[in-house]
């Protein structure tokens, strides 16, 4: 998705639209997609930044509602806690907090942004890169030789700049060279679709003592489960039947300990009765159709280097994190958005877009400052949200208590969770 946003973004913005790219993908992706009755397992939240994002590129009207799922209320809590919190799209001045689309839906409309005559895009699919050829590493202004790119067909590609968008165990930062720091959380994320009772407007989020459960909105009232588990309860998860699936979804979200409807913070904090000071109980799973649920292993993974001469990560192939905030996609499409600028502003004035010094000030610096402080916010969470008992599961109460009754922290941590 990422890098065929890099080539969408590049046909909108009026200085790269004459840019000749090339897209090269190890699968052939369907150039139409009509979503099946049921929604798909791998879905996307977008915050409002993204969407910006996607609006000036061309794709938000390919995404609005009905095919994807807007919401405006997300409320957390624990399962050993009596305290949670939740956030409103107006608490930071927003209609929305996200929409949540399927990724074959993203994808299909970022495609159809790459055919004659909206860009000067050739595809190369499905094709792998064998090789990849870069100049040597020099701080020095001034023109490096083409980065070449040799195909598994046997083709070779020259290219002013090389983009590598192709995700967490990318081939091509393996080729450049750049190395990586991270580490495994030794979970893994369960994905499922589900259908309540209600439809569901609500993102829903229970730190469990194995990991962190959200229930998501999606198109035609069902909901995207994705759940942090441990590697053998995952396996117990897509074994289940779907009335086992449903069964423990309904448990992990109303099983055990209930959040109180007031505290002592609460009568400290807030004088008169408020609405966001009661707990909403989370809807009830009725069934679990569609594919079976699956998983896949969580990491945190991050490039110490996004760039070379003629060289630029974006996206899972630069960093990858938690999915509990569900911000992997959105710190892509940020990547996007200053990686174009960048190319746009060199185009402006004669600069070779894949002059090492460009990069470096333009995109790298202000892309990994932005990254690693979102990747260890989400980190920080997870770990301060892992005990369910002792004296720091009693101060973590006690903050999500006065988050929730301050309108003004809550807009502000709500601001930076939206991109603004």
């Amino acid at each position: 998705m990422v890098g065929a946003a890099v080539a969408a973004a590049l046909s909108a913005n009026r200085m790269t639209s004459q840019l000749r790219v090339a897209l090269v993908d190890r699968q052939a992706p369907a150039s139409t997609f009509k979503p099946p009755p049921v929604p798909e397992l791998r879905v996307s939240t977008v915050t409002p930044a993204t969407i910006d994002v996607l609006r000036r590129i061309g794709a938000w009207e390919d995404l609005q509602p009905p095919r994807s799922a807007a919401f405006a209320t997300m409320q957390v809590w624990d399962y050993g806690g009596n305290s949670f919190v939740r956030y409103n799209a107006a608490d930071a001045g927003a209609d929305t907090l996200g929409h949540v689309v399927e990724n074959n839906v993203l994808l299909v409309a970022l495609l159809r942004l790459l055919r004659p005559p909206h860009a000067n895009v050739d595809t190369f699919w499905p094709a792998s890169v064998r090789s990849l050829k870069l100049p040597d590493y020099s701080k020095a202004a001034g023109w490096n030789p083409l980065a070449e790119v040799q195909l598994d067909s046997g083709q070779t590609l020259h290219a002013r700049l090389v983009v590598g968008a192709d995700g967490g165990r990318s081939h091509i930062r393996s080729l450049a060279g750049l190395r990586t720091t991270g580490w495994s959380y030794n979970q893994r994320g369960v994905v499922g679709t589900v259908r309540t009772q209600t439809p569901n407007q609500v993102a829903w989020q229970r730190f469990l003592p194995s990991g962190p459960l959200a229930l998501l909105p999606v198109r035609d009232g069902y909901s995207n489960v994705v759940w942090s588990t441990t590697p053998q309860h995952a396996r117990q998860l897509e074994a289940a039947s779907p009335a086992g699936f449903a069964a423990a979804v309904n448990e992990a979200l109303s099983g055990g300990p209930r959040p109180a409807q007031s505290s002592l913070v609460t009568s400290l904090l807030s004088s008169q009765p408020r609405p966001d000071a009661t707990f909403l109980e989370p809807p009830t799973v009725e069934e679990a159709p569609g594919p079976s649920a699956r998983s896949f292993p969580l990491t945190l993974c991050h490039a110490g280097r996004y760039v070379r001469p003629r060289l630029a990560l974006v996206g899972d192939a630069a960093h990858a994190i938690h999915p509990l905030a569900g911000q992997g996609v959105n710190l892509g499409f940020g990547d996007v958005q200053a990686l174009v600028d960048t190319l746009a502003d060199a185009v402006s004035c004669g600069t070779d877009l894949g002059d090492i010094l460009l990069l470096e000030g333009q995109y790298e610096r202000p892309r990994q400052r932005a990254n690693t402080a979102m990747m260890a916010a989400i980190d920080s969470l997870k770990h301060v949200f892992t005990p369910q008992s002792g004296p720091l599961a009693s101060l973590r109460g006690l903050g999500l208590d006065v988050v929730n009754l301050t309108p003004a922290v809550k807009g502000r941590i709500l601001s930076y969770a939206m991109g603004a």
